[in-house]
């Protein structure tokens, strides 16, 4: 389990599956670590060869001086790839990983096979909400987040029955830092990738759920009508897709990438 220095700010990094596999790299949302995967690490593991990371200011990575940029989060992942001499992978990214995913199809395409983008958007119009997260959370601290995070995250349904997953999804989101979580909020207020989804030549494939609030289908809708080729698969879920919906994501997920044509 490699910690990876990129420029003084050390990347929780975690590696499973078969050595000389094909690489999938997934990267996680806003306010949660690495195990949120942790459903999709079993089946995954049976065709890839899986890296999963902690972003700067969360998890168990280092909290490096804000504001971060989608560039930088971007180069993270660049500098992680390199210390590893890995050239190429397939990427899984949900909501500000599919943000970074973005930003390495259009600026790294050499390093990636094939992109999923999912629960994502490119552009935030309204930069109010996110200063106003900001605000909200450097004064009242993560747990005051935890209410609202948690309706965003999951739908009224899934909450009332799967109540033992929130409440890891909760601990989850309380272990992150206050100022980890407002530098990447800047990165995604101050982010605009409207102009760099034409550039994208990975074949792609853009999630979206269908009870999404935080990135409703219609801004994935924008995202695979402006990425050349893109496919578009709409699951019964709200924002963290793959927590609410493990089975149907992952599926969806190896029939793209495994799919050779």
């Amino acid at each position: 389990m490699p910690e990876i220095d990129v420029g003084g700010c050390v990347i929780h990094v975690k590696i499973d599956g078969p050595e000389h596999a094909p690489v999938l790299m997934l990267s996680n949302s806003l306010g949660s670590d690495l195990t949120m995967w942790d459903r999709q690490v079993a089946p995954f593991t049976r065709h890839f060869r899986l890296i999963r990371y902690d972003h700067r200011g969360h998890g168990e990575s280092d909290v490096a001086k804000g504001p971060y940029s989608m560039e930088r989060l971007g180069r993270d992942v660049l500098a992680i790839l390199d210390r590893l001499s890995i050239d190429r992978i397939n990427w899984c990214g949900l909501s500000m990983g599919g943000m970074i995913g973005q930003w390495l199809g259009a600026y790294a395409p050499d390093r990636i096979d094939r992109l999923i983008l999912s629960n994502t958007a490119c552009y935030y119009a309204d930069k109010r909400i996110w200063l106003d997260r900001v605000e909200f959370v450097r004064k009242h601290g993560i747990p005051a987040l935890v209410s609202p995070t948690m309706e965003r995250w999951f739908s009224d349904e899934f909450r009332e029955r799967e109540p033992e997953t929130v409440a890891d999804m909760t601990r989850m989101l309380l272990k992150t830092d206050v100022e980890g979580y407002s530098a990447c909020c800047d990165a995604i207020r101050e982010m605009d990738h409207r102009a760099l989804l034409a550039k994208i030549v990975a074949p792609t494939l853009v999630i979206a759920g269908r009870l999404d609030s935080a990135t409703p289908i219609a801004m994935s809708e924008a995202i695979q009508d402006q990425v050349p080729r893109a496919e578009l698969a709409a699951l019964r879920a709200s924002h963290l897709s793959n927590v609410e919906q493990p089975r149907a994501y992952t599926d969806v997920v190896l029939r793209f990438l495994l799919n050779s044509s």
